[in-house]
């Protein structure tokens, strides 16, 4: 086999941009702190968050339920067809809680390598994430209730007709 270059391949495949040119998607969407760091869960954060996501609304963007754990994000996000991908939008949270953190004093790295990032197909589907997803702080034993943790709320109500 002399001569033969081997083929390298990405250590993940390339994120699509667009699935459905006319639709509006909504994905469920993950990413965590460098080394699952405890850097999230501080009111400074939940601010910057919050401030991020309700500017996203200027571009048509919906963030609807959100829960930020100490060292991982979980959020349901729509964006128009015509928008932003969802790759950018995330790197550019993750750019803005990453300077909120700088101004903490807390040291770079802030974020792991990539995202996680499911398309929703359904109400159910979307309603079953969440189940999951406010129910995180109880079962990491940071909160009696979901209600409690303070870290957690809805930007958007974001609904699928």
């Amino acid at each position: 086999m002399a001569g033969k270059q081997k083929h390298r391949y990405p250590r993940r495949p390339p994120r699509l941009e667009r699935l459905f040119a006319n639709a509006r998607p909504f994905y469920f969407v993950t990413f965590n702190t460098y080394a699952r760091l405890p850097l999230l869960a501080r009111q400074e954060v939940h601010e910057t968050f919050c401030s991020f996501c309700l500017r996203a609304q200027e571009h048509a963007i919906a963030v609807g339920r959100y829960v930020l754990m100490p060292d991982h994000v979980h959020l349901f996000v729509a964006f128009p067809p015509d928008g932003p991908t969802l790759a950018r939008w995330v790197h550019t949270l993750r750019t803005i809680i990453g300077k909120k953190l700088l101004d903490l004093g807390v040291t770079k790295p802030h974020w792991q390598e990539g995202f996680f990032d499911h398309l929703l197909r359904s109400g159910e589907s979307y309603s079953q994430k969440w189940e999951y997803v406010r129910m995180n702080p109880v079962r990491a034993g940071l909160s009696e209730t979901p209600e409690n943790w303070p870290y957690q709320g809805e930007i958007m109500s974001l609904r699928f007709d």
